[in-house]
């Protein structure tokens, strides 16, 4: 128990930064979970409006992953790593045809 004001203080403090991270990480979460469901449900049917909801719904996660980040509720390295996958599952269902092998002309 704290003794102290100041201890008493940094109990108030942590624990209002834990809530504030527990749903900044919530929010993030969800809009991965949307991000990475949208990009299979483009594979399964290509169109123009799944194609829409891929990159929608990944500018929402890219902006919530830079704020995050911003407030420090994640590290920067964290938030370049979700959004490096975030960015190779988009790219691997609207970009199929890279495979890798060279194309001779």
């Amino acid at each position: 128990m704290a003794n102290n004001k100041s201890s008493k203080k940094r109990i108030l403090v942590a624990e209002r930064n834990r809530l504030r991270n527990r749903s900044y990480k919530s929010a993030l979460r969800t809009l991965m979970k949307r991000c990475l469901t949208a990009c299979s449900s483009y594979g399964q049917e290509p169109g123009q409006a799944s194609r829409d909801a891929v990159e929608q719904s990944m500018n929402a996660a890219f902006s919530k992953i830079d704020k995050a980040v911003k407030v420090g509720v994640l590290h920067k390295n964290s938030g370049a790593h979700k959004k490096s996958r975030l960015s190779a599952a988009a790219k691997k269902v609207l970009e199929p045809a890279s495979s890798g092998a060279p194309v001779s002309s």
